[in-house]
């Protein structure tokens, strides 16, 4: 896939603007594509790079947005969209694809049988593919909403503290879930819902946090230092 960064005119931007449309309104029709590509491409994993461009764009937009509110200078923004596209998103989803993939390989394979093929196994890229389509929900929370929510969220009353904590559980939940159906689509796999476990935690948080926990405060002081 990254072998295509370069050849645009090869790139199906309308496809991936499809896929992102869908992954927030229907994430499971974006993962019935996965069956129709390992039949004509012979992998799991998509090979056109367009949805990345895409989502660095988006980033690159809220980086912007992001500085303007924070005022920073233009060297503080331009250093603000390389944190979020090659740390929040690249780095994290290479780090995020990688313990799937392991994981995936060492605990969610079915056991080998007549009717399963031989190569049925986790790819990395698609490991990374589970990582990109979950992550665009958890961008439109996080990098946008939060945006437009920053009046109430960082006020010191527990209303707000509940909008801002509940945006933060809403969106790591999604990413959660995200992943749980890239995975789940892939018919080799068992025990899936192993995935689903971090929901637990992170619920278990989110309850603990409304005793005076104000996360999206705490979150945003460590980002922008401020």
């Amino acid at each position: 896939m990254f072998r295509r960064l370069h050849r645009f005119h090869q790139m199906d931007f309308e496809l991936a603007a499809w896929q992102l449309t869908y992954l927030c309104l229907a994430p499971k029709r974006v993962y019935r594509n996965v069956y129709f590509h390992k039949q004509t491409k012979n992998t799991w994993a998509r090979d056109d790079p367009a949805i990345i461009i895409l989502i660095c764009a988006c980033l690159t937009v809220a980086a912007i947005i992001w500085s303007v509110v924070y005022s920073y200078t233009f060297m503080e923004g331009v250093r603000l969209i390389f944190l979020m596209i090659f740390r929040d998103f690249l780095l994290v989803g290479a780090v995020v694809a990688t313990v799937l993939w392991f994981f995936s390989n060492r605990v969610l394979l079915s056991p080998p049988s007549h009717s399963t093929p031989s190569d049925s196994s986790v790819e990395w890229s698609y490991a990374l593919d589970v990582h990109i389509n979950a992550f665009f929900p958890l961008y439109l929370t996080l990098y946008l909403a939060q945006l437009f929510l920053l009046p109430i969220i960082l006020k010191d009353n527990w209303v707000c503290l509940w909008v801002g904590n509940t945006l933060y559980l809403a969106a790591f939940a999604q990413y959660v879930y995200g992943v749980y159906l890239g995975l789940n689509a892939l018919p080799f796999l068992i025990r899936s819902e192993l995935l689903l476990a971090p929901l637990l935690p992170l619920f278990m948080s989110y309850v603990l946090s409304l005793l005076g926990f104000n996360v999206a405060r705490h979150v945003l002081r460590a980002y922008f230092g401020s």
